[in-house]
């Protein structure tokens, strides 16, 4: 799976207990009608992807979806999701690929001279 978007905010690193597992988020805000808000957490060696990218830039991450059960001490079952990336990549502005030249003006091109009157075609209109 993927989300594409613009970074709203990158996090700092933060390291976690006595094996130093490693996490950093991204906020990836997408360009659409009702523009979403996704958190993305990178974790362990992926940390560091994050380190060539800004705030503003826009981006394509892959991304897994993980969920998790956890027994609270009270007995109650509680379900967490979350969205982990394990890649990133910058995407260039849509416009400076898909720009058209412009359209030379109609006084630009110079009229058909070799018409024949002759010559019938067989268009309907």
């Amino acid at each position: 799976m993927e989300v594409q978007g613009r970074i709203k905010l990158i996090g700092d690193t933060q390291t976690f207990g006595a094996n130093g597992f490693r996490k950093r988020e991204v906020v990836v805000t997408t360009e659409e009608q009702y523009p979403q808000h996704i958190l993305i957490e990178f974790v362990q060696d992926k940390t560091d992807l994050l380190n060539n990218f800004q705030v503003g830039q826009q981006v394509k991450v892959n991304i897994n979806l993980r969920g998790r059960e956890w027994v609270n001490p009270q007995g109650e079952t509680k379900y967490f999701n979350s969205i982990q990336g394990w890649r990133i990549e910058a995407l260039q502005a849509e416009s400076s690929n898909t720009e058209m030249p412009p359209v030379p003006p109609v006084e630009a091109f110079e009229p058909a001279n070799d018409l024949n009157e002759d010559d019938h075609d067989d268009l309907p209109f």
